[in-house]
Order: C-alpha cells, then structure tokens, then sequence
C-alpha cells in the first residue's frame, strides 16, 4: 500500500464513521469516530477468528503502516496544538498562570512518582516484574492530561473563563514537559542518560530551547502578518511556521510542543489584535478549526484502530484496568495538592479538584509515547496498559464531564 492509497483509506474511513456518528450515534465527533473504529477493529479480530482472515491482515498491515508514534509526535501534533493555542486567551491564561503553571510541572512529576510507585506495588499480585523505573516511566506515559482530548471538550462545554483557561491552558503546557520527563526517564531506562545531570540539561535544553523558539517564531509571524493584507498568503505563512518550525525544533533538541504552544498564543491574541485584518482573522480561523478538526478525527481513528496491532494478554489487561483507579488517584491527589497550596492566596469554586482530575482526559499523547519505546518484554505491558487507560479516558470520562459540570453547577 503506498502513500496516496494509505491517505485514502484513512479519510474514507474518517469520513465514513463521522457520518455513521452524525447521523446515528450522536456523540462528540472525536469521541464516536474513536468507538466505532474499535468496534470496527473488533468485528475484524472475529471475523478472523471465522475464519476470514485476509480482511484482518490487510488491515493490521494498514494501521502498521502508519507508524502511529511518529505520524502524531512529529507531524500532527504541532498542527493541533498550534491551532488550539490559537483560541486560547492570553489575558486569562495570565490570571491562572500560578495553578497552570504548577498543574503543568509539578502536577506531572507528582502523578509520574505516584502512578510508577502504585503500579510497581501491584505488579506483583500478577506475577509481573516490571522493574521500579519502567513504573515511572509509564507513569511519565500516562501522568499528562492530553491536549487533544481535553480541548476538543472543553471549547463546547460554554465553562467559565477562568476554568477553561485552566483546564485548557495546564493540558498545552503540560505536554511539552510530560514529554521532556518522559525522555528523561526513557534515557536512564535504556543507559543513555548517566543521571541527574543529563536529565538536567535535556530539561534544559528542551523546555527553555522550546518556549525561547516559540517566542522567536511567533515574533517572525507577526511580523510578517503585519506587514501585508493578503489572508491566502497569511494563512500560508502560518503553515510554514507550524510545519517549518517543528521540523527546525526536533533539529535542535528543543520541545517542539511547547514552540508551538507559545507561537499559537501570541499569533492568536497579540497577532489576532495588532497584525491582522478581520478579513484575515474570518480565514484564518475557519483555516485552523478545518485542520484541528480534521486531524482529531483521524487521530481518534487510528486510536480505535490501534487495537489490530497492540499485543494483549491478560496479565497486562488486568493491570490495565487496576491501573485506572490508580490514575485518578494519583491526579486527584496532584490537583488537591496544588489547589490546597494556593488557596490562601486564590479563590476556587467548588468541586474544582473533582472536576480537573474527571475532567483530565489521556489520549493520543500517552499511546504514541508508549508505542515510540525500543521492543521490550516491558514495552508490550506498558502499551498494553496504556492503551486500557486511554479507552476507559475517551469513552467514559469524555461522555461524562458534561454531567458532572452540570451536577457541580458550572453551568
């Protein structure tokens, strides 16, 4: 199957259960293409136990073709990010920059130490062995709130400003510093990383490098849309940053999610205010809204359709679904930990801590990071686990926020 045939199949399927969503199912768009294309996944795994298996091949070789890790870490993720930075207002983002900013770091390493701790402690009970620091690295998989997921909720929920720029603003930023934790712990795991100190400078490196480009593009971009009035030409300029850009931070070791964070930001409010006209505003928008939502619908797909070629077997299944309580805990405690410390000095409303943690979905982010570690024995239960947790986020967690927004009276 080559390139154009394997895009194909891709936006007709998307294309196919997005309608099948719309007109039966009437679930998030992202949230029903997801649970039909798994249970699509699933009727192929019997029709091959019917003894119909050349559909299944042909299908696993498909979704093994995309190379799902690479496909979202290197190529959709700067584009979805980006465009949800876009929408985010910086003035409100300022007012919760404290509890972002702590969600977004210490939140992260809180819930990596607690779910790696918790999971080494109920291996055991399933005879499995995984060893103390590939715990913490899935818990480094799993601890961050996906960006993808939560914003795709949080625009149609109508939630306050000052919520949503929480909500919205921990899970941009915290991807970028999951994902620097998580190569940290990955490098000591494999032995390329000696300790602290090369952890210390891929933070460095990563996370400084990373805001400081993204301050660097977003300064290039609205320089150069404030100097013409040409939407067709703008909005190019800006895929040119998104994709240039990206490209231009995995060259230099910098964190390409937090580039694209920061560049989004400040073309969606300073550039929004200052270089663009409305005519330009108008494209740009409904340009960017096509991408995101576009490419979240393929995303959640090929998340359905990664069930074809995970290896389950019931040891990691199990741990799987041990873990989810764990996760939530371990948020629940992160988020607690963090409101508790700044409410001297901040006001929350009740039921805040209840629904960060409900409301901190896992997603694509965790599967793509589970699936770029080396082939191991401990590759295939993390995978495994990761992919269990990410299945009950989506479905559960996802369908239910809206209610308990509704029961904690946000609305």
């Amino acid at each position: 199957m080559n390139l154009f045939e394997l895009i194909a199949l891709l936006l007709g399927l998307s294309a196919a259960f997005a309608y099948f969503n719309a007109r039966l199912l009437h679930l998030p768009t992202t949230i029903g293409v997801m649970a039909t294309a798994l249970v699509f996944s699933l009727a192929l795994v019997v029709a091959q136990s019917l003894g119909l298996p050349g559909l299944t091949e042909w299908a696993e070789q498909a979704v093994a073709a995309v190379d799902f890790d690479r496909t979202l870490l290197d190529a959709m993720l700067a584009m979805l990010l980006f465009a949800g930075a876009l929408h985010v207002p910086l003035d409100e983002l300022g007012r919760q920059w404290r509890i972002i900013g702590l969600l977004a770091t210490v939140g992260v390493l809180v819930c990596t130490a607690l779910i790696g701790t918790a999971i080494y402690m109920v291996q055991r009970l399933l005879d499995l062995e995984l060893s103390f620091i590939y715990c913490l690295l899935f818990g480094a998989v799993i601890a961050p709130t996906d960006p993808v997921a939560v914003l795709g909720i949080v625009q149609k929920l109508g939630l306050p400003g000052a919520l949503q720029a929480k909500i919205a603003g921990e899970s941009l930023f915290n991807d970028g510093f999951a994902i620097v934790v998580f190569l940290g712990i990955a490098g000591i795991a494999s032995g390329e990383a000696d300790g602290a100190t090369d952890v210390a400078i891929l933070f460095i490196e990563e996370v400084f490098g990373g805001v400081a480009l993204g301050f660097v593009l977003g300064a290039i971009g609205y320089w150069l849309l404030r100097s013409l009035d040409e939407y067709i030409v703008e909005i190019l300029i800006t895929l040119a940053l998104v994709t240039g850009g990206y490209a231009l931070a995995l060259r230099l070791h910098f964190s390409g999610p937090l580039a694209m964070v920061v560049a989004g930001l400040l073309l969606g409010n300073h550039g929004r205010r200052f270089a663009m006209s409305e005519t330009t505003r108008i494209h740009l928008d409904t340009f960017w809204e096509l991408v995101d939502k576009l490419l979240n619908i393929i995303l959640f797909l090929l998340i359905g359709l990664e069930v074809l070629v995970i290896s389950f077997n019931r040891q990691s299944v199990m741990l799987g679904l041990l873990a989810i309580p764990l996760v939530l805990l371990a948020r629940f405690l992160a988020v607690g930990g963090v409101v508790h410390a700044l409410a001297p000095i901040r006001d929350f409303k009740r039921g805040v801590v209840r629904l960060l943690t409900w409301g901190g979905l896992r997603g694509g982010i965790s599967v793509a990071l589970a699936l770029s570690l080396p082939s191991s024995s401990e590759r295939e239960v993390i995978v495994t686990m990761t992919y269990v947790i990410v299945v009950f986020s989506v479905l559960i967690q996802g369908l239910t926020v809206a209610p308990l927004i509704q029961w904690l009276r946000y609305k």
